[in-house]
């Protein structure tokens, strides 16, 4: 009786404790199928096999070898779908095999789908996953539709399909990831790609419940707090982001500086729209000004938005702290939004997964500044880039030592399921009944 309640134990994993095993077997199981020959053109060692399994996985889009050129179609295709299980979550695949086989959905798998999309109840959350995969298929296959315009034409009928297939998941699952060596640098006035990749990663960037509130109600005024914020914030960083890097870059002979205008503008447009939390490109990130890098590190460590196929501290995260810091300078207790208090104890969870984040960003980077020999600016961005599993890197990534490979692989792993789930799967929650007195800090 006694071993039967230690095996009950050693299996009652919490949520967030489930999440990121999840995760870890997938990309295990990842490493093996990219480590079969059937996989690759040319071999690969099992370390460049368990980093693009990792990148793949945490839709990252950093990677240490050639994916167009080393990889075989076999292996694209399980790139494809750790890039779609990495973005949705494995347990939304697991749910929806569960309803397709029409079993009984229990208390527990709901509990791991609202630790899954950062709900606060476990109510709808079926029904979401349900319009979330018919949302999905609906999108990406809408993306390869269009990008199949372009690409069938030049590449032919079969090899274009696929490469508007594969791009369109990645984008729509903020993954980065490209078959052409130079990513996407070579299509960098092309109008098409610029707007569908683009459409595509915000679609995929704003959440999946932003969604579903914007068909229910239909009306700016009627929709949630959070997708409130979500659509006004992504409008106002995306089109920050854009002007900033236009004239940050405008004369820089080696990125947009000797480009033609309306070049120069798509370029920036995508270029604004993309490091938050894609890692597709159409310049040189190495070649960008040092405003324009740190601008990026910024825009990739704020991220997506919650519930989405992106990582980073999130948007909504991100605003919250700022209109809360705003309103102590103005004097208010409780800040407030679109005429609504936001409670304390969301002001604190995002202290707390901004300090987290930073905390395991800059720590990386430390160790990162002993194992490799790089510039300070190239690790930082390296770094950042890992924890917003953005996939942008300076060119850094294939040159990482075995450590630092080992070290960005598990910035992404933390980065994607995220930093207070991390730290919930080794906590403890112990409330204490002692209530102690309260004495004053001086602080600032």
């Amino acid at each position: 009786m006694r071993m039967k309640q230690r095996k009950r134990k050693m299996i009652n994993l919490t949520p967030p404790q489930v999440l990121a095993l999840g995760f870890a077997l997938v990309i295990l199981l990842g490493t093996l199928l990219l480590k079969m020959p059937i996989s690759t053109k040319a071999e690969i060692t099992w370390m460049e096999a368990f980093f693009t399994a990792a990148s793949a996985t945490t839709v990252t889009g950093l990677s240490v070898i050639d994916i167009g050129t080393t990889l075989s179609v076999f292996g694209e295709c399980v790139m494809i779908v750790m890039i779609q299980i990495g973005g949705l979550g494995l347990m939304t695949f697991a749910i929806f095999t569960l309803i397709l086989l029409g079993k009984r959905i229990g208390l527990k798998e709901r509990l791991l789908m609202q630790e899954s999309f950062n709900q606060t109840s476990i109510g709808g959350v079926i029904r979401l996953v349900k319009i979330l995969f018919i949302f999905t298929l609906a999108v990406e296959l809408a993306g390869t539709a269009i990008l199949s315009l372009k690409w069938i034409p030049e590449y032919g009928a079969v090899r274009g399909l696929f490469y508007s297939l594969f791009h369109s998941v990645s984008a729509f699952n903020n993954a980065g990831f490209a078959l052409f060596s130079d990513n996407l640098i070579g299509f960098s006035h092309d109008g098409l790609i610029n707007l569908v990749i683009s459409f595509l990663i915000i679609t995929g960037g704003l959440g999946f419940t932003v969604f579903v509130d914007l068909s229910n109600k239909r009306n700016f005024k009627n929709l949630k707090l959070h997708s409130k914020i979500m659509l006004i914030g992504t409008l106002v960083l995306n089109v920050t982001a854009i002007l900033l890097l236009f004239l940050l870059e405008y004369s820089n002979e080696a990125t947009i500086g000797s480009l033609p205008l309306g070049e120069k503008l798509w370029v920036s447009y995508f270029q604004g729209i993309a490091p938050r939390t894609a890692g597709f490109n159409t310049v040189d990130i190495a070649d960008m000004t040092n405003g324009s890098l740190l601008l990026i590190m910024l825009l990739m460590f704020i991220g997506a938005g919650s519930a989405s196929t992106g990582s980073g501290i999130k948007v909504t995260t991100f605003v919250v702290i700022v209109w809360s810091v705003l309103g102590y300078i103005r004097g208010q207790k409780n800040p407030a939004m679109f005429e609504r208090n936001i409670h304390q104890t969301v002001v604190i969870k995002s202290l707390a997964v901004t300090m987290i984040g930073l905390f395991f960003v800059f720590l990386t980077a430390f160790l990162l500044t002993i194992t490799e020999e790089a510039p300070m600016s190239v690790i930082l961005f390296e770094s950042f880039s890992a924890f917003g599993t953005v996939g942008l890197s300076m060119g850094f990534t294939p040159d990482l030592s075995l450590v630092g490979r080992i070290l960005i692989i598990i910035l992404m792993f933390i980065g994607r399921i995220g930093p207070l789930t991390l730290a919930f799967s080794f906590a403890r929650s112990k409330e204490s009944k002692i209530r102690y007195p309260e004495e004053d800090i001086f602080i600032g």
